[in-house]
């Protein structure tokens, strides 16, 4: 009985309040996993750094929504039915409407302001919502984005009306009706097959789901981000807080050094995705064009009188997040 007991007390030390035992953490996300995708990198990223701590810490990772729908996850993370994913925040925004603001259009503009608005008081704000929901940030992720067409180039207003086209969120669903576009509404894992079967024409989202779910298969033509990029969205690797909280202090410090790790990798990543989109597309026989300064200007008046105006008289304190993103220099 004593040597029982014994092994019982040296498995299940006591540390910082915590039991020191062995954990294996699930973490769940919506991309292909094991192809480059850089969300799922960072994910792996993160499983690889906190085996290697040495901490009794170990994760498995469910890519391609083998575990969770795509939809299904930040209510799984959050209740701590999963413990940490790669979520593009804005598919949240029907239970948290200022989520909406990480996807607004023209809002970010590039990759060197994305990285200041990480260290900003609009994403204090942001974070403050993630953490009072259940969950926080592992390591943050701003993507690039642009259309893709089967018909024809989406440049100007005028050259989406008419085409049923998917968007990332409510607020470039309203920019795009605001267009004259019809909307289907689906995760970016689905646009592949929404354009095959023809529900779809065409859709907006990331760089990295661009090329990762071979959407140039099924396209005629791509507006890459290149200088005036509408679109970019913030797709965070996050952690449910019951997890975390149940760790103990040497895991806790393993899993948020990994997250410095993996987000320093996709700082450098990300303006490379935009490079890769358009060689993958090029080599596919694809057109390529690019939005000028006269295009985006021209999207973001009706962003302005749509989704602008939308988010600052329906979500509390919208108007407040408006002002705080664009004071980033």
């Amino acid at each position: 009985m004593k040597s029982i007991l014994l092994s019982a007390v040296c498995t299940l030390a006591i540390a910082g309040g915590a039991l020191a035992q062995d954990v294996t953490l699930r973490a769940s996300h919506q991309f292909p996993g094991g192809k480059g995708d850089v969300r799922d990198e960072m994910v792996q990223m993160i499983a690889r750094e906190v085996q290697a701590a040495d901490v009794g810490l170990t994760m498995q990772v469910f890519p391609g929504e083998s575990l969770f729908k795509a939809s299904d996850q930040w209510g799984a993370v959050t209740k701590g039915q999963v413990d940490i994913t790669a979520f593009p925040l804005d598919y949240a925004s029907g239970r948290h409407p200022e989520f909406s603001a990480t996807l607004m259009p023209g809002l970010v503009g590039n990759h060197e302001r994305a990285a200041r608005l990480n260290d900003s008081p609009f994403m204090d704000s942001i974070k403050e919502s993630i953490n009072e929901a259940g969950a926080m940030v592992l390591a943050d992720a701003w993507l690039a984005g642009g259309f893709v067409s089967s018909q024809n180039c989406i440049t100007t207003p005028e050259s989406a009306k008419g085409q049923t086209l998917r968007a990332a969120g409510p607020a470039f669903e309203q920019m795009l009706v605001g267009a004259g576009a019809s909307i289907s509404s689906m995760p970016s894992s689905e646009i592949y097959t929404g354009m095959q079967q023809n529900v779809l024409q065409g859709a907006s989202t990331s760089s990295g789901s661009l090329v990762s779910f071979r959407i140039y298969e099924v396209s005629k033509c791509l507006t890459a981000p290149g200088e005036n990029a509408l679109w970019f969205m913030y797709e965070p690797v996050i952690m449910s807080k019951r997890s975390f909280d149940r760790l103990t202090k040497e895991q806790q410090d393993a899993l948020i050094a990994a997250g410095e790790k993996a987000e320093a990798y996709f700082a450098e990543e990300a303006p490379k995705l935009d490079e890769k989109l358009v060689e993958a597309y090029k080599k596919a026989g694809v057109e390529v064009v690019e939005m000028s300064k006269e295009d985006y200007d021209a999207w973001l008046e009706i962003a302005k009188e749509t989704s602008y105006k939308e988010f600052a008289e329906k979500v509390p304190n919208g108007q407040q997040l408006i002002d705080a993103a664009l004071a980033v220099e």
